[in-house]
């Protein structure tokens, strides 16, 4: 039986000094941001904090027909990256610098 969904993981880099904000902000998520996340087809998505390095590593659920690849064209994506700029490693356009993370192990 062939998944509807597949999961994803993947490395930021969160700047020293900055894991409480990160998470004060998180706390307080748009609405508008998790309804153009789940539009795009992103579920159960969690990040992790690895303080010796300030490492996010992140995991989500993403649909076979996910429109991730359109998010950084939307306005709310924009500006929940610049909101977040001062705290992570990021590019020009504010966008998270994103290592993908290969799964070597998965238990159901």
């Amino acid at each position: 039986m062939t998944s509807t969904r597949e999961k994803i993981g993947f490395r930021m880099q969160l700047l020293p000094g900055n894991i409480d904000e990160y998470r004060r902000r998180h706390d307080e998520i748009w609405p508008e941001l998790v309804v153009l996340l789940q539009d795009a087809g992103v579920t159960d998505y969690s990040i992790f904090y690895h303080e010796p390095t300030n490492s996010l590593f992140a995991t989500l659920y993403r649909t076979a027909n996910h429109d991730m690849d359109a998010l950084p064209e939307q306005p709310v994506m924009q500006r929940w990256w610049a909101y977040m700029a001062d705290l992570m490693d990021t590019h020009s356009s504010n966008e998270p610098v994103v290592e993908p993370l290969d799964q070597v192990f998965h238990m159901a």
